[in-house]
C-alpha cells in the first residue's frame, strides 16, 4: 500500500540472527529432498519427457500430497494447515539442467514442463509453493520469460555488490533493489500493476527491510558531465515555456 498503515504494527518482523532450536524443528513435521540420494537408486531415469532431476522431484511432491491428506479432490476429514512448499535455486546445474551454462541448451524446455506440472498439483491441493532460481545466470531470456508466465507472483532482487551502484554515494544506505515482477492475477486476464515500483532492500543485523527508494539531492561537485549535458539540454528545453532565458550551457535560475 502507497498510504501509511494505521495500525501501530504492519507485518512480520523476524530476527534473521537468531537459529530455530533442535527441539522446534524435530516437534514439527517436514520432508526433505535431496537430489544426490534420490538418484542413486535410478539413475537417468525420465518422466513426462523432463529430465531425471525434476521427474524424481515432482513425484516426490505427488506422493506427500496425496499421503498426507493435502489432496483437494478427497473429503477432508480433518483440520489441516497448508502444505508449504520450498524449492532452492531451481534451474541451476545442481539439477542437472544446463539452463545456466549454455545460450542454448540441449533441453530449454524441462524446466518449464516441470512447472507446468507443479502448477496443476498447487491448483488441486491444500500446497503453496515458494521457488529461488538463479535468473542472473539463465542467459537465455525467453527462459526468464515463460518461468515468469508461469508463476503467480515473481519478485526480483538486484544486488548492488559488484555494479557501479556499490561505490555510489547516492545509494549508500542501500544494498540492493526490489523489482515487482509479476503479481498474483487469478481469475482476470492482465495482472495488476503496483503503483510502488522503486523498492529498495536493505540488510541490517537482525533485519532484512524492504523501503521505498529515497535518493537524496545531488548537491556534490562531482556530478558527471553527461549528466551536466542532459541538464543544459533539459534547461534549453524548458526555457521557451517559463520564461527564463538560458545562454549557452548555463542553468536556470529561478
Amino acid at each position: 500500500q502507497t498510504s501509511p498503515t494505521t495500525h501501530t504494527k504492519f507485518g512480520h518482523y523476524y530476527d534473521i540472527s537468531k537459529k530455530m532450536s533442535p527441539e522446534l524443528c524435530q516437534s514439527v513435521k517436514w520432508h526433505s529432498f535431496y537430489l544426490h540420494e534420490e538418484l542413486s537408486a535410478e539413475a537417468g531415469m525420465r518422466v513426462w519427457n523432463m529430465n531425471s532431476g525434476y521427474a524424481r522431484l515432482l513425484q516426490s511432491i505427488q506422493r506427500i500430497i496425496s499421503q498426507e491428506g493435502f489432496d483437494g479432490s478427497d473429503p477432508q476429514k480433518k483440520q489441516r494447515n497448508v502444505l508449504r512448499i520450498g524449492i532452492q535455486s531451481l534451474g541451476s546445474p545442481l539439477w542437472g539442467d544446463d539452463v545456466c551454462c549454455s545460450d542454448a541448451p540441449e533441453d530449454p524446455h524441462s524446466l518449464t514442463k516441470f512447472l507446468y506440472a507443479l502448477r496443476g498439483l498447487l491448483r488441486k491441493s491444500l500446497s503453496a509453493c515458494i521457488i529461488t532460481v538463479p535468473a542472473h545466470l539463465i542467459q537465455n531470456k525467453a527462459i526468464i520469460e515463460r518461468v515468469t508466465n508461469l508463476s503467480d507472483m515473481v519478485v526480483g532482487l538486484e544486488s548492488f555488490i559488484g555494479s557501479e551502484r556499490e561505490t555510489n554515494p547516492l545509494y549508500k544506505d542501500y544494498h540492493g533493489l526490489v523489482h515487482v515482477r509479476q503479481i498474483p492475477r487469478l481469475n482476470s486476464l492482465i495482472c495488476d500493476v503496483s503503483d510502488t515500483k522503486d523498492l529498495a532492500f536493505r540488510l541490517k543485523r537482525k533485519l532484512f527491510t524492504i523501503e521505498r527508494l529515497h535518493l537524496p539531492p545531488d548537491l556534490s561537485g562531482t556530478v558527471s558531465r553527461a549528466s551536466k549535458q542532459e541538464l543544459a539540454g533539459s534547461t534549453g528545453l524548458l526555457s521557451s515555456g517559463c520564461g527564463a532565458v538560458a545562454m549557452g550551457n548555463r542553468h536556470l535560475d529561478f
